[in-house]
């Protein structure tokens, strides 16, 4: 399977967006999947949730700009088959520095071409800031699929609508023709409440196949494990948490394996054939004008009236 890239974004946030990023990725490596990172936020969450400190120069910042190869900036993490590009906070002057150069949308896909064409990597993560700005539009217009993570609360529709309609813009704007949603992570899920249970109907009913199944659940253990520099598999395997990321990840496989096999094997229409049934009989040829003529049967003689007496 060729590389594949996988934005991960959503205007809003506070929706378990980095937290998705870092731990999908782990769980990802655990399944036997080259993973690389790249972290676009500013804020760096992602960088330290996985335990790299951020340092000043090391971002995607010069690559966008067109001056280094993105590839001299990866950095390997502690844990196996996972990379990383880390972020930093002067990455928030990229927004401004981007959109005065020539196609400033394709800034990132032209970076990571090299990374694509050498079949690295199984997948490549990229991380959003929680913004429409300039570098999540260059990540959604490099990457092949989006994922979305909601948090399970009232205005998630809302945010929902408008990742969709952007997507449909980029696509018939010709700036990424090819861009789906993956899927949509249903996050901070609380059971024991009415409204994390309506807001999953809610979007399952709107969205139905492109809704995953897992649930990630709100536990604290999910919260703590960024402070220590460490994805909820390492911090603590057995919490709930963990195990709801290990589903993901193994549903995250599973849709993309049947994507490639879709593609492979596209549903067929049966070929259009100008020969008729067998059980019908051949039409005749048409008759000469003629023949028509002659053919026409004599009409009908009308009985006489009947007579009345008087």
């Amino acid at each position: 399977m060729t590389t594949r890239i996988i934005a991960v974004a959503n205007q809003k946030g506070g929706v378990g967006k980095t937290t998705t990023t870092v731990n999908l990725a782990a769980c990802l490596t655990v399944r036997k999947q080259h993973i690389l990172l790249v972290d676009l936020d500013p804020q760096a969450n992602a960088t330290s949730g996985i335990g790299v400190e951020p340092r000043e120069g090391a971002s995607v910042y010069s690559p966008l700009l067109g001056e280094a190869a993105l590839e001299d900036f990866i950095i390997p993490t502690e844990y196996r088959r996972l990379d990383l590009v880390p972020a930093e906070l002067d990455l928030a002057g990229a927004e401004v520095d981007i959109a005065r150069m020539d196609n400033y949308l394709h800034r990132l896909r032209d970076a990571l071409r090299p990374l694509v064409e050498s079949n690295r990597y199984d997948y490549i993560m990229l991380d959003c800031p929680p913004s429409l700005g300039i570098i999540t539009m260059n990540a959604m217009t490099a990457a092949d699929g989006l994922l979305i993570p909601i948090q399970c609360e009232y205005f998630a529709l809302e945010g929902l609508s408008i990742m969709v309609r952007l997507i449909r813009q980029l696509r018939e704007s010709g700036a990424n023709p090819h861009l789906a949603i993956d899927g949509i992570i249903m996050t901070m899920y609380d059971g024991r409440t009415n409204l994390a249970q309506q807001v999953v109907h809610e979007v399952v009913t709107h969205f139905s196949h492109l809704v995953y199944e897992t649930l990630i659940p709100r536990t604290v253990r999910l919260s703590e494990a960024p402070s220590y520099g460490q994805p909820i598999i390492v911090y603590d395997r057995n919490c709930t948490g963990a195990v709801a990321y290990l589903k993901l990840a193994q549903e995250f496989i599973q849709r993309n394996k049947q994507r490639v096999a879709d593609e492979a094997n596209p549903p067929q229409e049966p070929p259009a054939s100008d020969e008729q049934p067998l059980s019908e009989e051949p039409s005749p040829p048409p008759a000469e004008p003629s023949q028509i003529a002659e053919e026409q049967p004599a009409p009908e003689e009308q009985p006489p009236p009947e007579e009345h007496t008087p």
